[in-house]
């Protein structure tokens, strides 16, 4: 390979938050611990982008900084090659991540009271920013038979009916149980949605990353539902770019878009975030393609491992994102035990499945966008502690 995706960065004492959060949970940790919870990679950043910034510093000025036109001209180009999807510029709000801008999302188009549909198990910040302006959280959980999730239309549209029912925060592809949603479950979710007056959010922060047969289609592309689709996306967990706190809310109405700046006030992204955008956005296919092949193959592996190891512990498949999702019930342990067994016995640092909901309970979620042989390492402390109870 021409990048390098084997180099582990030790990030202790470097303000990463996962890194942190292990030592708080395990203050005893033994050296040579990798957390594996929250979504950003343990690969370095693609160099175009390191030295690209490097370049930048070296001939511009850290003043008010504003996305550029050559800014726009990346994002568009990059959704149009990647996802066929054409967007006007004017379009974009930039944001300081999808996070805040589902806050905002939600305070701009619902009253206090009102009902936010969040599908379950779901990235919990869907849950934080509805409760955040005291909103109704009405739960539409999706269906989970044979180690497979699907969507519940007949649900929905009940949930959708309801008076109060006046956005839903859909999440394309799907944290953390991996789907890739097809053309055909988005057109018919949408149709649902637009029939009931019910405003739908779409949180594409993982559309980059999608693993082999399967293939994004963005929401508002999956049907005739012209300007009535908000999509969230950003370049951080394609090229690893958290920090960089930038994201491009594509929103088509202009009346919405200018409740959402009201809302959302004078904060945005800075010039380093905006710079590192546009590097990703128009030097770095090659890192991803590469990227991406690493993530399809730790998936393979983790996968065999589980089944020759521990075949009471069922993977569900990946289709997009890095997050692996493990279905632990059979081991019969309570989420504390779980927990428990985890962290203080096999020194796993993992998302517990019930922060995303009940439905998650007895459920892991495990970033796989690390080294190979840091995932080798966690997956044999996983099985010893499993089979030493």
């Amino acid at each position: 390979m021409k990048y390098d995706f084997e180099t582990l960065i030790d990030r202790t004492d470097s303000g990463s938050g996962k890194w942190d959060g292990m030592k708080e949970k395990k203050p005893d940790l033994s050296p040579g611990i990798v957390p594996f919870s929250v979504a950003d990679m343990e690969f370095k950043n693609a160099p175009e982008i390191r030295e690209g910034l490097k370049e930048y510093l070296d001939t511009h000025i850290l003043g008010y900084t504003g996305p550029t036109k050559q800014y726009y001209e990346a994002v568009c180009a990059w959704m149009k090659q990647e996802h066929g999807w054409e967007i006007d510029p004017e379009h974009i709000v930039c944001t300081l991540g999808v996070v805040p801008a589902l806050f905002t999302l939600v305070k701009a188009f619902c009253e206090p009271g009102d009902g936010v549909i969040v599908m379950p198990p779901v990235y919990y910040p869907f849950y934080m920013a509805a409760e955040n302006h005291n909103c109704r959280i009405k739960r539409c959980p999706l269906v989970y038979r044979d180690h497979a999730y699907t969507i519940d239309y007949d649900l929905l549209e009940k949930i959708a009916a309801e008076e109060d029912s006046k956005m839903l925060i859909f999440c394309s592809p799907h944290n953390p149980v991996g789907r890739v949603w097809k053309k055909e479950e988005l057109k018919r979710v949408g149709e649902i949605c637009l029939k009931h007056g019910v405003k739908i959010v779409s949180d594409e922060i993982h559309s980059d990353l999608i693993m082999p047969g399967h293939t994004h289609t963005v929401f508002s592309q999956a049907g005739d539902f012209g300007s009535e689709v908000i999509v969230c996306t950003a370049p951080s967990k394609t090229f690893n770019l958290a920090a960089m706190q930038t994201s491009n809310i594509v929103i088509p109405k202009k009346e919405d878009r200018e409740r959402f700046r009201e809302i959302q006030g004078h904060s945005g992204p800075g010039a380093l975030g905006f710079e590192a955008c546009r590097l990703a956005y128009t030097k770095c296919r090659p890192w991803l393609t590469e990227c991406l092949s690493v993530i399809w193959d730790n998936f393979r592996f983790a996968k065999a491992f589980f089944e020759e190891h521990l075949p009471q512990i069922k993977v569900i498949d990946l289709e997009g994102t890095y997050l692996m999702w493990l279905d632990c019930t059979a081991l019969g342990k309570t989420k504390e035990e779980l927990e428990e067994l985890m962290v203080q016995k096999a020194e796993l640092f993992l998302d517990e499945g019930y922060l995303f909901g009940e439905e998650g309970a007895g459920f892991e979620r495990i970033n796989i966008a690390c080294p190979q042989w840091v995932l080798k390492a966690a997956l044999e402390r996983f099985e010893k502690a499993v089979k030493e109870g």
